[in-house]
């Protein structure tokens, strides 16, 4: 369905905060509160981060994208946490600068307060895709936001959609706008409280880095952070402050699972229907081809054309009755199929029967496909499923329908051989007869009346079909001949509803089993729901 996309990606950040942040923050609740500073291209974050520590520990520079890789800085006493991979389990740890956006470079710090660590995140806005999604996954297993934009892009689109996210989730947020002239300070951190406050995002401190001349260090003046900095130092410091952090966002967090959770129950909802419906309309296509193949068999226009010539010169020229003679007609077709190569009795007519029967067949399951491909295409998931040669049947459709055929007529066969039982006419004409008998059971299968063609066939076939009941009555007994068409009748509509099962199974693989999680996703979100009340994260 259009909205698979959308869902296999909630669903996989959904994963991804789980490993990412709230399996293992709500693991150690007391662990080090990590801060990730991040932001639009050139906006400043790298050089934020190392005037906070005082250390160049991340790279600036003109070039963009420049962070390609984050870049963990940390007090050593709190390395060991974040070494320990349970927080973004995902990244490989290395203590050396990296290009690889799966990695974590872990930095020790020593003028960072214990109890806080600072994630230099790749840009939000980067024209690299991975860049892009690496910084939403940070900022998504942050107990902090420290969002940096700058006096001319606070208004830009793309920070304001994350900074939406946050809100949602329930993430502390810190504000820090980057390069503001200092005669511009007043006016332009007016319009950004304003629209903070716009966007129910009013509780957010905001801290103005007004522009200035970098040290020889390529550091911002401690004035410049100062308040940045003093803030972040009292979060660090303070254990009750950033356990408030820390639950807040991990109590926000846990909620928004809940919304998360509900868009992936409809989703799997709108897919297990889609799967039904498309299943449905193949269904439909292939019963309407069973009936078609079933009309087809029983109301005798099977009995016209060729199987009708063969059925005339089968009975009308005596064969029938000769084959049934015992010695002397088989002695008889044994020496003239021997001298002229003509095929044994009733040949023709039973390869009539079969070409007219496989015709049938083909013509209902093309019908079935071009239906069914019709009623794909006009969905928006079945569209996107099909292919050329769903449109027809299968290329190999007509072998396996005679042989389907052919076995039919095997057992038709049988079942004479069976019902005969000692009867003395079949018992002296032996295969002969028995296959003369067949192909008269097999005519009965196709005949409106359930019997003999009638009317025109009867008029056109001459007394001898006449002559042909009575042989059937006499051997087996009006009803047991009916009993036995049935019979007959019933297995080859078995056969060809398995056949004609094989070919809608070409539409319903592609849709292969569609689970219905529904219910187990809106039970779990209940649970986690109760369990977020029990535990009392955060206090009025």
């Amino acid at each position: 369905m259009p909205s698979a996309a959308a869902a296999r990606e909630a669903g996989a950040a959904l994963v991804d905060q789980l490993d990412d942040y709230l399996i293992p923050r709500l693991a150690r609740l007391d662990a080090p509160l990590l801060a990730v500073v991040g932001g639009s291209t050139g906006a400043g974050k790298s050089t934020l981060v190392n005037s906070l520590v005082a250390a160049k520990v991340t790279t600036a520079g003109v070039l963009r994208p420049t962070t390609r890789a984050p870049l963990l800085a940390a007090n050593p006493a709190d390395l060991e946490w974040f070494r320990r991979g349970e927080l973004l389990p995902g990244l490989t740890r290395t203590t050396e600068p990296s290009t690889d956006p799966k990695s974590l470079q872990l930095v020790g710090v020593p003028t960072i307060t214990s109890g806080l660590a600072l994630l230099d995140a790749p840009d939000i806005d980067s024209v690299v895709d991975a860049n892009r999604a690496l910084a939403g996954q940070l900022l998504a297993a942050a107990d902090l936001w420290v969002f940096v934009t700058t006096a001319a892009r606070y208004a830009d689109a793309v920070p304001w959609g994350l900074l939406r996210t946050a809100r949602q989730r329930g993430t502390v947020i810190a504000m820090v706008l980057d390069r503001v002239p200092p005669e511009a300070a007043e006016e332009i951190a007016a319009h950004l409280n304003e629209m903070l406050r716009d966007n129910e995002l009013g509780a957010a401190p905001l801290f103005i880095v007004p522009e200035t001349r970098l040290a020889a260090d390529g550091l911002l003046p401690p004035s410049a952070i100062g308040d940045l900095s003093a803030w972040l130092g009292y979060l660090g410091a303070d254990a009750g402050a950033r356990a408030a952090v820390v639950r807040r966002t991990l109590d926000g967090a846990i909620a928004a699972t809940a919304a998360t959770t509900a868009s992936l129950a409809a989703a799997a909802e709108e897919q297990v229907s889609a799967a039904g419906t498309l299943t449905e309309r193949v269904t439909n296509a292939y019963n309407g081809a069973n009936r078609a193949v079933a009309n087809g068999v029983e109301d005798g226009r099977l009995l016209r054309g060729e199987v009708l010539a063969r059925w005339q010169e089968f009975v009308g020229t005596g064969e029938l009755m000769r084959t049934l003679e015992a010695q002397i007609g088989r002695l008889r077709d044994r020496v003239v199929a021997t001298l002229t190569g003509r095929p044994a009795p009733g040949h023709a007519l039973r390869s009539a029967i079969e070409s007219n029967l496989v015709t049938l067949i083909r013509g209902a399951a093309d019908e079935a496909a071009e239906a069914a491909y019709a009623g794909w295409q006009a969905h928006p998931a079945g569209s996107a499923l099909l292919s050329a040669p769903l449109s027809h049947a299968a290329p190999d459709l007509p072998d396996r329908a005679e042989r389907l055929i052919r076995d039919w007529q095997r057992h038709v066969l049988d079942l004479v051989r069976t019902e005969a039982g000692d009867k003395r006419a079949l018992a002296r004409g032996t295969a002969y007869a028995v296959n003369a008998t067949g192909l008269l059971v097999m005519v009965v299968v196709f005949a409106s009346t359930a019997f003999i063609p009638t009317g025109a066939e009867v008029a056109v076939a001459g007394g001898t079909t006449v002559a042909a009941q009575k042989v059937l009555e006499a051997i087996f007994g009006d009803q047991a001949i009916r009993t036995l068409a049935a019979k007959a009748r019933t297995e080859l509509l078995d056969r060809v509803a398995a056949l004609l099962a094989e070919e809608a199974a070409r539409f319903t693989e592609l849709v292969g089993p569609v689970e219905d999680s529904a219910g187990r996703l809106r039970e779990a979100a209940l649970h986690v729901e109760t369990a977020r009340g029990h535990a009392g994260l955060v206090t009025p």
